[in-house]
């Protein structure tokens, strides 16, 4: 009887983990210390954490199997944002499958046309910035960029623009409504509900075998930043982390939440970045090199209205796709299309050293004075969040 109780009692006990970990959604504040802690990990581990790099790897490989370049790009399963972007994916899949959240998600033709031409925009956006949301302004504000500065601003713009357009369309356009298929009661199918769990622990023991298989090839570094990524996209997922939300709310609803959460996220990740590069663990220089001030400032602008129209920015267009909408995965086409064609453009027509040069905070400032300012720059932001929450001076809504 004892042995018995005490196996119900482990039983009971994992079940209750299990629904805490993979069914209950994650409270933001936690998702943002881990996402802190995961791209310090990345950033010790090979370079700043980026997205963009490995849309940019996929458009490549596109534009040079249909003749349009003849360069051969590094293959994607060995390029580092690519691996991550790719990890980032699973991990999403993963866990949407552990919390019987799966499912492909289709929606009407106006919102795939806003899919394409939101990932069009942020495919350009992120080439003018030389980075996305993750790349050009959280990894850039984290390791003392100026440039990150910049495109916040520019996101700030470009949200509040994209949110007046989708603003004009709930007042002059009629939706369209899909209609699921009714589920036949009688069907004796496979009962999903009961197999996703099972399927999402395979998938999450697969990243840690193919840790292990780039291991054995001397490919440690490519392996572990699988293995990040999908752990970024295990947090974002169960949190419904977004970046978009810190941008868009604030106007839309005047909710503060998202900027809390972000602002909180960079503290983290600047004070370890400040340890990493104060004490020359990596070059006070590494992941500086967005064009401070007009390229990050217009490409944020253009970025931001794209990341309205689409429903989701760079990383949250990752991890959507894990969870099944297919809208995402049509903007995640254009943007991998988008950005990797601007680049050339930018160079054919040497463009790209008039958008600016990286620069950093430090060299500006000093080290001894770039914390206070980089503190004081997130606090402010923070805290007019929580004002305009109280009095919506800028909802629009």
């Amino acid at each position: 009887m004892a042995s018995e109780s005490l196996w119900s009692s482990i039983k009971e006990e994992s079940r209750q983990n299990y629904i805490a970990v993979f069914e209950k959604e994650w409270p933001g504040w936690m998702a943002g210390i881990f996402i802190a802690i995961l791209a310090l990990l990345i950033f010790l581990w090979d370079s700043p954490w980026g997205i963009a790099g490995g849309y940019r790897n996929w458009g490549d490989w596109f534009y040079y199997l249909v003749g349009v370049t003849d360069k051969r790009p590094f293959p994607p399963w060995l390029t580092p944002l690519s691996v991550s972007n790719i990890g980032l994916m699973i991990g999403a899949f993963a866990s949407a499958l552990m919390g019987r959240q799966f499912a492909l998600r289709r929606t009407t033709g106006l919102e795939y046309l806003k899919g394409i031409i939101g990932g069009i925009l942020m495919g350009f956006g992120a080439a003018l910035a030389k980075g996305c949301n993750v790349g050009g302004f959280y990894s850039a504000i984290g390791v003392f960029s100026m440039g990150g500065y910049m495109m916040m601003l520019g996101l700030g713009g470009g949200a509040y623009i994209g949110l007046r357009i989708l603003l004009w369309e709930m007042e002059n356009i009629t939706p369209k409504v899909v209609v699921k298929k009714p589920v036949d009661p009688n069907n004796k199918g496979i009962d999903w509900d009961k197999v996703q769990p099972f399927i999402g622990g395979g998938v999450l023991i697969s990243v840690i075998i193919i840790f292990y298989i780039y291991s054995m090839f001397d490919l440690t570094k490519i392996g572990g930043l699988l293995f990040f990524g999908s752990l970024i996209g295990l947090t974002m997922h169960r949190s419904r982390f977004c970046f978009v939300r810190a941008f868009r709310c604030p106007f839309m609803t005047g909710e503060s939440e998202m900027v809390k959460v972000v602002a909180m996220s960079l503290m983290i990740y600047g004070a370890g970045s400040a340890v990493i590069k104060w004490n020359f663990l990596q070059d006070a220089a590494m992941g500086v090199h967005h064009p401070f001030w007009f390229g990050s400032l217009i490409g944020g602008l253009i970025f931001g209205i794209g990341m309205l129209l689409a429903g989701g920015c760079a990383s949250s267009t990752l991890w959507r796709i894990g969870e099944g909408h297919t809208k995402l995965m049509v903007t995640l086409v254009a943007f991998a299309l988008t950005n990797p064609m601007t680049f050339m453009l930018l160079e054919k027509f040497n463009l790209s050293d008039k958008l600016g040069s990286g620069v950093l905070m430090p060299d500006v400032f000093t080290w001894s004075l770039t914390m206070p300012v980089f503190l004081g720059i997130l606090l402010v932001w923070a805290f007019v969040a929580i004002w305009n929450e109280e009095v919506e001076k800028f909802v629009i809504f």
